[in-house]
């Protein structure tokens, strides 16, 4: 714990712009990181030795979790939709998009989050529940979440696919049956967000296409003239506070 405060408190002033001369009065050492196996001394070594491989799991399916249990799917549909409708290729780039689409996503699942840590980690950390409970604890808020944001009927679809039994309340449904209805229903509301963000931008295009067709430049793609027109009316309207500030609304 020692060594981690040293390099926390190193990258600290380093990122406030320190020089060397404050470093060389602070006698901070670097940790020795060694990997090893041996036989356990006690059941409790055990136990944790199983929980650090569940934990390096978890961090391993960590992205999927992200895409497949979140809003992440919606967010980043919707704003490709909304590059694809204004017609300009790789602006905002990929990496972009990706990044507004993850904090987006944190900050919508923001309360999700916080009843996670009040009814999972807090108790775990303070070693009054197991980390199965935990677990267990931990999935109630996304699964209400889930079932929130998902359509009855794809709901059923899966449940019928299953050939389970049909259950009696909501707790009953599994994850596995739960996840892929909640990424269908995520991704058919996307697209319609997306078909609506294309309606004005189609007017658009149509227009400017028969303006070329009527003067006779027909060679000339109109492309090239709707693309500052759909651009203007983008920013007049502040096209990206009211994405946002839907797909937000949506989500809630």
């Amino acid at each position: 714990m020692r060594h981690a405060l040293a390099i926390a408190a190193i990258l600290f002033l380093a990122v406030l712009g320190f020089s060397g001369d404050v470093f060389a009065q602070v006698p901070l050492g670097l940790p020795q990181i060694q990997f090893g196996f041996s036989q356990p001394g006690s059941i409790e070594e055990v136990a944790t030795g199983l929980q650090i491989m569940a934990l390096l799991t978890v961090l391993t399916l960590a992205p999927s979790i992200l895409i497949m249990m979140t809003s992440f799917t919606r967010i980043i549909i919707v704003l490709s939709f909304m590059r694809q409708a204004l017609g300009t290729q790789q602006s905002p780039p990929n990496q972009v998009l990706i990044g507004l689409a993850v904090f987006l996503t944190f900050f919508s699942m923001a309360p999700i989050g916080t009843r996670i840590q009040k009814v999972a980690l807090e108790p775990y950390f303070a070693e009054r529940i197991n980390f199965v409970s935990a677990a267990e604890r931990a999935a109630g808020p996304l699964r209400g979440f889930m079932l929130k944001q998902t359509r009855e009927k794809d709901l059923a679809l899966f449940i019928g696919l299953s050939k389970a039994k049909q259950p009696k309340t909501a707790d009953d449904v599994p994850l596995t049956t739960l996840i892929p209805a909640f990424l269908i229903s995520e991704m058919k509301t996307a697209f319609q967000i997306g078909f609506m963000l294309f309606i004005p931008f189609l007017v658009i295009d149509m227009v400017v296409a028969s303006v070329l067709l009527s003067l006779g430049m027909m060679m000339l793609p109109p492309i090239l003239i709707s693309l500052p027109f759909k651009l203007m009316l983008f920013v007049m309207v502040d096209g990206w506070a009211l994405i946002v500030g839907s797909l937000m609304r949506s989500i809630a």
